[in-house]
Formats: structure tokens, sequence, C-alpha cells
């Protein structure tokens, strides 16, 4: 009969895939568990206010017209939702594949089960795959991992929160237009249970068997893995352990798979008794805390609660008597264990000679340390006994008493098992790979010391007072040639052939008096040696690994080992070279991978790189957690080395009293400065000790773990300190899975917001715009100087974003031009939506642009009664400029400020690096002729669009300063209709509020009044720099027809004086030219060059 696992057998094959998808799925729910956004919760009350209306449970089902009717009656909703899902589609997307992958994975079983019995595998049935050892392994695993998928499901995403998901994947997804969606189905799988997993949560009736039954199973299918679980041992491991009291232990992970299938067919567990004792007796007379998957930990007192058969039958076990009597053996077993151990992980000890003489001793203590630490582990865990439940704080608190449970001895009593096992596996793989080389140099040196005694004994060999004689050298003859047949591949063979041939040497020694010849007793004896290193060599096989690896699994603490951190870290603060015994104790931990990745390695599924990497960085992530420790210590002892030089110990003068050498000596501080850097150093000794190790598929770099752990130290010191020294006391939301910044190894903390900001730099952002409020103060760009609109006094200047570099780097500098950047590009939309929604939309001021725009037509020509016509249409459209004017000024404000930074950045990196800058500028202006070649000459080479180059040459570039923030598209626009002459007229309104100073520039006339000249022209260019530059065109055109219009108003009437909002129009396009950096005449095009000339005699 094919293999069943083999690849050309499909039956097989088809159920292997199904498994291995299952522990796939299991990583991905487990993964996504860490990723659920808070929001769906909506636990704070400010969450409810804001997305109460939008984030709803499978009541919206029941009237989905009458949620959406609500959301469209109000257009703030509509931009929060949109807002909203935009923020979260990415994330709901994942999380509704893994729920359908889930719905998916119980179709394919029902589809595989069905096959199975409609015969589409040829000589293939339930019974006949049950009877298979794979097959029985397969099949009651796809069962279980389903179980354990719905329980997952429940214990880590709430009821609640998986109805609020699925319904806004539903409503932002296209899934409810297309036919093929089974979301109903997913839908009434998943739907809340009323399940909580906080303690104390009250277990809703019937729970988990009414879940279980969701999407039915076949009952025949049901009844038949359970009753291979009850009765078989489908992984064959009390092979493994071969005492009878460590029967549960071997039988555990079968013990968990059938603890999850009982909950399928809740009857056994109701009302069959007979069957609940013989699952008891067989697999629970000793424990009742198990770990069903992963370190997930069930205690049966609780989960057996509800059903009448099983509660009964646990009842012998919970018996005060029976916990006393398994307590009290762990207890006194833990007691003789620890002094063996240690006696065995004493240097020396472990020499291959006694480890193979040894292995049957050797592998029993391993186990009865495993059972021991398995046993103690599980059943004193916080997390398995509900602490509101008295009858298990009852049971919890006898086995503490009874084991005389101390968690530090048994903790040390883990270090000491995972490094003997460690060391012992090391050893044992060696000889193994050396087994035939040693096995065949034996044999060799045996033969050949037969063949030398035969020469001996032929008189040739002078070899004194040794007698000729032929018979004894034709025996030693054929004895080297037995000697030499023996075969290494028929070790039974050669095994008993070897045992005679020790037995033939010592009989000829007795028999021919050969002891009387010293030389010769020595050959002998050398050669009996030889052989028997033969027999204990052949005996070196696999097996011994295997049960090593079956018996040495710590996947049962999976979860629970995090109770020992603190442990842990004390062990190492008082000891740093405990990290080389904590390193074999993580490579134990990380045998608990081969569980969930067996099956997906055996189909060759893609699945198993992810699912790697998943267990292993959460292991990874707990190596870190705990070594961690050396970090923060060596920042304690250094805080304590800068306040003894800080405070106590005085600086010596270059010139001294010899008098007051002794005062100055200050031995005790400076010893104690001395044993604190000793202690630092020491610290970072222990953890380099701990050379590279693979963890999982990760591999973990000691030198890379330790500057890690300070970075993250910094980092947490670092953001602490600006977090509390950037307070400031005046009178789209990026996830932190999104954030290429955010980094799982070394956090940037969250602290609470003390304001609208959600860290320090965005304080010191909103700090520097307050202080630089073009309503309160006045920019002087010529000097690069803010000042007070009321007092005249300079509030500050362009040394703040020296300052600023100096304090928080290039680094903190250019993050705040990001961030001034973010704030451009949400004013910018802000503003699009006004001008859409009340200008836009306002008949009576569409109209009046209208008017205007026939008055202005052709834009050439010169517009009659001009100051009347233009000072009707500014003072009819009144009441749209205030907001249009914040607007504006707040997006030149935050240009101003990062002209600032590009300017701080540049100087400081041509000062700083000078090499940097001038390569940066050259391959920047390289480009730039390049792709202007490309678009004259579209043969010649450009970048394509899979290339990262001009991305990447962008940050240098604005990290440098090389860049032009006017110059920048902050947002994409659509056509507006009247946006140039909206501009204009704009433009127009404020210039009655402005007045030429020949020392200051433009000013506004009065405090009240308050505009600013700088923000103003620079936010209407970047407004202008978003659009098609026919608009820029028309907008200069309107001003050029307005400054013809109205000097020519003035020549008619004779009125010499140039008028001051034709100063102001001429100022405005002399700064645009100038901040743009265009030529001049594309200004002159529309304005005779005559009035520029006489607009300079005005200047």
């Amino acid at each position: 009969m094919v293999d069943f696992l083999a690849e050309n057998n499909l039956c097989g094959q088809a159920i292997l895939r199904i498994v291995s998808r299952g522990n796939a799925i299991i990583a991905e729910l487990l993964r996504l568990s860490e990723f659920i956004p808070a929001v769906f919760r909506l636990k704070d009350k400010s969450d409810q206010q804001k997305y109460g209306d939008i984030i709803c449970d499978f009541s919206y089902f029941k009237g989905p017209e009458f949620y959406e009717s609500k959301l469209e009656a109000k257009p703030e909703l509509q931009d929060l939702d949109e807002e909203f899902r935009e923020n979260n589609i990415e994330i709901l997307t994942r999380f509704y594949l893994a729920f359908e992958s889930v719905h998916k994975y119980v179709v394919d079983l029902i589809r595989y089960l069905d096959d199975l019995n409609e015969g589409v595998y040829i000589q293939q049935t339930l019974e006949t795959v049950l009877l298979n050892e794979d097959g029985k392994q397969l099949l009651c695993e796809a069962l279980y991992l389903y179980g354990v998928m719905l329980l997952v499901i429940d214990q880590k995403m709430e009821g609640e929160v998986r109805e609020r998901m699925l319904v806004s994947y539903y409503r932002y997804s296209a899934a409810r237009s297309s036919g093929d969606s089974n979301l109903d189905d997913i839908c009434k799988l998943l739907r809340s249970t009323g399940y909580s997993s906080h303690p104390g949560a009250k277990r809703p009736p019937n729970y988990p068997e009414s879940y279980f039954q969701r999407v039915p199973i076949s009952p025949t299918f049901l009844s038949m893995v359970i009753g291979r679980l009850r009765s078989d041992d489908i992984y064959n491991q009390v092979s493994a352990y071969p005492l009878p009291e460590h029967r549960s232990t071997a039988l555990a992970t079968q013990a968990a798979m059938l603890c999850v299938c009982l909950y399928f067919t809740p009857s056994i567990l109701h009302t069959q008794q007979a069957k609940m004792r013989e699952i008891v007796d067989k697999y629970f007379p000793d424990n009742w805390v198990i770990s069903i998957y992963m370190g997930i930990t069930v205690n049966l007192v609780e989960a057996w609660e509800p059903y009448k058969a099983a509660k009964t039958a646990l009842n012998y076990t919970l018996d005060t008597a029976n916990i006393r009597e398994q307590a009290g053996r762990y207890a006194a077993s833990v007691e003789s264990l620890r002094p063996r151990v240690q006696q065995s992980l004493k240097e020396g000890f472990l020499r291959e000679e006694i480890i193979l003489d040894n292995i049957p001793k050797l592998l029993n203590c391993l186990r009865d340390c495993n059972v021991a630490i398995r046993w103690l582990m599980l059943h004193t865990a916080e997390s398995a006994y509900d602490p509101n439940n008295k009858r298990l704080r009852q049971i919890k608190d006898q086995v503490i008493n009874d084991s005389k449970y101390n968690p530090k001895i048994l903790f040390q009593l883990l270090l000491d098992t995972a490094q003997f096992e460690f060391i012992l596996k090391e050893m044992f793989k060696q000889m193994l790979a050396e087994k035939q080389l040693k096995w065949e140099s034996y044999k060799k040196e045996g033969s050949e010391r037969m063949m030398e005694l035969a020469e001996v004994f032929s008189g040739v060999k002078p070899l004194t007072r040794v007698e000729k004689n032929e018979n004894l050298q034709a025996w030693f003859r054929e004895i080297s040639k037995q000697i030499e047949s023996l075969n290494y591949e028929d070790s039974t063979a050669a095994g008993r052939k070897t045992v005679q041939l020790i037995q033939a040497l010592v009989e000829v020694q007795e028999f021919h008096q050969l002891e009387s010849n010293l030389q010769v007793s020595q050959f002998l004896a050398d050669t009996r040696k030889f052989l028997h290193q033969m027999i204990r060599t052949i005996n070196i096989k696999e097996e011994v690994l295997i049960t090593m690896q079956i018996v040495g699994d710590l996947s049962y603490a999976w979860q629970i080992i995090d109770s020992f951190t603190s442990i842990m870290q004390e062990s190492i603060r008082a000891n740093p070279s405990m990290v080389t015994k904590l390193r074999a104790t993580f490579l134990k931990l990380a045998s608990a991978l081969d569980l969930p990745l067996l099956r997906i390695n055996q189909v060759n599924s893609p699945d198993l790189l992810s699912v790697s990497q998943f267990y292993s960085g959460e292991l990874v992530a707990y190596v870190r957690k705990v070594l961690q420790i050396i970090p923060e210590s060596m920042f304690t002892s250094l805080a304590k080395i800068i306040k003894l030089q800080i405070h106590d110990i005085m600086e010596v003068p270059t010139r001294l009293d010899k008098d007051k050498l002794k005062d100055y000596a200050q031995l005790s501080a400076r010893y104690e400065v001395a044993k604190l850097t000793h202690a630092i150093s020491v610290f970072t000794e222990g953890i380099l000790m701990m050379k590279t190790t693979l963890v999982g598929i990760i591999k973990v770099d000691p030198k890379q773990l330790l500057e890690d752990g300070i970075r993250k130290e910094l980092v947490k010191r670092v953001a602490y300190a600006l977090h509390k020294g950037l307070i400031f006391n005046p009178k789209a939301k990026i996830q932190d899975w999104q954030s290429v910044y955010q980094s799982t190894h070394i956090p940037i903390p969250k602290y609470p917001s003390v304001d609208e900001s959600a860290t320090f730099i965005g304080r010191l952002c909103r700090e520097i715009l307050r202080i630089t409020d073009p309503k309160t103060t006045c920019y002087i760009d010529q000097l690069n100087t803010w000042y007070d609109v009321r007092t005249h006094q300079e509030v500050t200047n362009n040394r703040l974003f020296s300052e600023i570099q100096d304090t928080l780097g290039t680094f903190g500098l250019n993050g705040l031009d990001r961030l001034l950047c973010f704030m451009i590009v949400k004013e910018l939309q802000n503003f699009l939506t006004v001008f859409q929604k009340n200008i836009l939309k306002d008949k009576a001021v569409v109209d009046i642009f209208k008017a205007l725009l026939t008055a202005v037509n052709p834009v050439k020509g010169i517009v009659a009664n001009a100051s009347k016509v233009y000072a009707n249409a500014a003072a009819k459209t009144q009441k749209i400029w205030p907001a249009y004017l914040e607007a504006i000024m707040k997006v030149g404000q935050m240009q101003v400020l990062r002209q600032q930074i590009a300017n701080e950045l540049n100087y400081s990196c041509k000062f700083d690096s000078k090499h940097l800058a001038a390569a940066l500028d050259n391959l920047n202006k390289s480009l730039l002729s390049d792709i202007e070649a490309h678009y004259q000459d579209p043969s010649l080479p450009y970048p394509k669009e899979d290339n990262t180059l001009l991305y990447e040459i962008t940050a240098y570039l604005e990290a440098a300063g090389i860049h032009n923030p006017l110059n920048k598209i902050y947002i994409t626009t659509k056509r507006l209709p009247y946006f140039p002459i909206v501009n204009f007229l704009f433009l127009i309104a404020q210039l009655p509020k402005l007045q030429y100073n020949k020392s200051q520039g433009m000013t506004c006339r009065r405090a009240a009044d308050q505009v600013d000249w700088a923000p103003l022209v620079l936010g209407l260019l970047t407004l202008l720099k978003q659009f098609h530059s026919r608009y820029t065109e028309h907008f200069l055109a309107l001003i050029g027809q307005f400054i013809r219009s109205i000097m020519e108003q003035c020549t008619s009437q004779k009125i010499p004086d140039m008028p001051s909002d034709v100063v102001g129009a001429l100022m405005f396009l002399e700064d645009y030219v100038r901040y743009t950096k265009l030529p001049r005449k594309v200004a002159e095009a529309h304005v005779p060059s005559f009035i520029f000339d006489e607009f300079r005699t005005v200047l």
C-alpha cells in the first residue's frame, strides 16, 4: 500500500493540506489579535460619542437603510466615516480574510469527509484512513484544530468587537456586491457568543458546545475520532515514557485534543458517565490543568463545571487526599532531582564514556525533571485559576502548600534541566555524527592488534621470551579476520559477534597462560577495550535524541513562562553570567515551534515562513523583554555615576595646595564611581556571553540585542525627558503597525496626551505656530524676524531653528518639517472643502463672481470705472473673506517656517558634512537635467515607476535642506470654477488693510485688522501651485488688469500719486516673482514696464 503521506496519495495529501492550513490560520489569528484597533472596543466615552454612529454590531443587518440614512443626514458624520474607512480598511480586510479562512477550513473538512464517504478516493473510506497511523493522527488533528480556532477567536477577540469589525468590513468593502461572497455564513459562525475572557465574567449557557455546533459536522466522524482519542495512543508517546506514573504526561497532547473534541459531542460530557470515567482514569488521574495549544491553558475544574458526567468523573482526581499525594510526590521529586542535575552539570562530569554507559539513567533523570516541572508549572499557574472562584482558590492553595512550591526553586530546576538537556543533546548529536568513523577506527585498531599478536607467535617478530606457537598464530589471524568482517550496517549481528569475540579473548588468556607475558596481556586487554567501545558506539541511536525531544517539550509553558520573567531578571541582575543558562531555556522553549510547524513542513506549504516568523518573533520578543533588564540596570548605574560626578565629586583645579589634596581626593565617591563602572562592564559581558543563537528561524546576535536594548532604553528616557520638558502653558492618523519609525524591538513610548498633540514634537510644533501666529506677530522677511504687532518687540528669529537643531538634532528638525508638511496638507484639504461647500454653493456670491467676470472681460483690456467695479465686488463678498484669510495665512505661516528650517538644515549640512551636501546637490542637478532631456527627447532614459531612486533621493534632499517648500505639490486637486477670480478678489479685498513702509515693507494699517504680508503672499502662492498653471496665469492677468485700470483712471482724473492699492498689487507681483524665482517677464507680460519704473521711484 502506498504511504499515506506520499505525494501521489491524493487522500493523504488532501487532509494534510487541511491540517497544515489549520495551523497557519491559528498563527494568523494569534498575530492579528495583537492588532485589533482600540476604537472597535468603544471603551472610552470619547470614542463612543465620536464613533458610536458609524460603528455598529449585527443589529445593523436588521435595518441597514436606517443606519445609512442617519449618516447621510449629517455631512460631518459622512466625513468621519470616510476618514475612518481610509484608516482601517486595510486591517479590516486582513481580519475578514482570517475569519473567512476559518469558515473555509471547516467547509473543506466537511467536503473531504463527504468525498471519503462517496468513494472519491479509491480504496479509501473513513474507516481505512482511521486504521492508518498517519491518517488517524491527521483526522483527529483536523477536528481539534477547528475547535482551537473557535476558542482562540473567542478568547482573543471579544464577540462584540468581531461583530463591529465584520459590519464595518461589510459596509466599506465591495464584498456585499459580489454574489459569491460567503459573508452571511461567516457572520453566522462568528457572531458573538456572549463569552468574555475577563476574570469573573459569567459563562454563557451551553457554551462552548452551541458555538461548536454552528456548522454541523458528521456525527459518525465525531464519534470515531473521539473513540480513537479515547482508546489509542495515536502518537506512540508511551514508548518515550516507560514509567506508569508518567502516563498522563506521555498522553498530554492527546488529552488536550480529546478535551477540545468533546465539545463537539456534549452528550458524552453531560450523561455518559462510563466513558467520562474511562477518560479521566486514563488521561487525568493526577492532573486537571492542561495546555490545549501553544500554552493556552484550561482548568478542567472550571471547564467541566456545567457537565454532570464530566464533573462527577473528575471528582476523584480532585479529592483532597489525591491532590495531597500528587503534590507531595512532586515536592519530593524536586527535592531529589535538583542535586542530581547540578551534579551532572559540574565541569567535566558529562564525558563521552559516562554518557554512553548511562544513557537509560540520564534519560530517566530528564524524564523525571520535565514531568515535575510540567506538573508544577501548570498546576500553580495564576492564569489557570479564576481568583473569583472559591473552589479553584482552595485547590490552588492546597497545591502550593502541599508541593512546598517556591517559584525560584522551580525556575532554578528549569534552568538546570534546560542546560543539562542542551549539553546532552549537543554531545549526542556530535557522537551520532562521528559514530561510523569511530566504529571503523576501533575495528581497525582491534584487527591490527590481533595481526601483530599473530606475528609475535610466528617467532619472526622479536618479543622477549615468546616461543613460536603456530596454533596461536593461526587463531589470532582468524580473530583479526573476524574483527575485520564485522559489518556496521548490520548492527545487531555485529553486536552479538563482538560480545563473542570479547569472550574468546578472555578465554585464550586464561587457557594458554598468556597472563605471564605482560605485553601479550596488554595487547589482549587493548583489543577487548576496542571491542567494548565498538559495542558502546553501535548503541548510539537516533531514537535517544527523538526521546529527548519528546521528553523536553516545553510548549505548555509558551505563555506561563511570562510569570517567571521577574525571577529571570532578578537572577540576571544578581549574576549577569546567568544569561548563558537562560540561552538553553530559550532554546528549549523554541522546541515548541515543532508543534504548529510539523504539518506545514510536511506538505511544503508556503505558509511555513510566515508561521515560523510569527512564533520565532514572539519568542525573540520575549528574549528581548527578559534581557532588557541589562540595559535598564546599566542606565540606572549610569544615572548614579552622573549624579556623583555632578553633585559629589569636585573638579580638581589646575593648581592645588598640598594640604587640600585630601579634600579633593574624595576616595569614597571615586571608589563608588569605579564600582558602578565595573558593574556596567560586567552587565555587557553577561549578555555577550550568550553566543549567536538561532531561535526558531530568527538569528539572535547578542551584540545586536545589547545595542537594541541600549537604544530602547535611550529612546524611552529621551522621549520621557522631551515629553516632560516640552509642555507649554500659554494663556490622518497613523496606526503603530503602519509607521516606518515605530519598532517592536525599540518602541517609541506613548504617554498620555497633555493637549491635542500625540507627542512632544507635536507640542513643539504647535508652540512655534502659536508664538509666530500672523494674527499677533508681523514677520519681516529681510531680518528673518517676528515682531509683536502691538508692542513692536522682537518675539523670535531664525536662531530659534539653530537652537532646535542643537537640541533635537537634524532628525528632530527634519521631523518638525515633515509635521508642518502634513499640517499644510490638512489645512489645504480643509480649505478646499470650505471653498466647495461655503463659496460655490452660495448662489448670491457666485452671481457676484459671474458679474465681475463679465465686467473684466477681456482681461487684456481695461475696466471702465474700475475703482467702483472692484470696490463693489469686494464689499459684496466681505463676509466670506475672514475664514479664507485665516486658512491662507496659516498655510503661509507654515511655509515661512519650512523655509527657515530648510535654510538651517542646508547651512548645517554644508558646514558639518560638505562632501555630502556637494554630492547631493550634484546628483540632484544631474537628475533634473536628465529628466528635462527626457521630456525634450522621450528616447532618452528616465527612472521607471518601480525605481525608488527619486523617492529615496527626495528624503536625503529634504534632510539636507536642498529643496524649496514653495514648489511642492501638497494635494491633488480637481478643476474649480471661478478659482482665479475668487483669489484675485480676495487679494484686492485685503490691500486696503495694508500700507507700504520704506523700512519694513508692507505692514498692516491698524493692529485690529492684522494681516501679515509674507504669510499672505506665500499662502496664496502655495494654494495656486496646487492647481493647473493656467489658473495662476489668469490670476496674474487679473492683477495686471487691476493695476492698468486703476492707473488709467488716476491719469484721466489727474491724480499725481500712485494709489496704495496699486502699490500693494505691484509689491505682490514683485514678491511673487522673487519667491517663485521666475523671470521678470512673467510680471511684465501683464503690467507695462513704465508703471514698474514709476513704482520703483515710490520705493
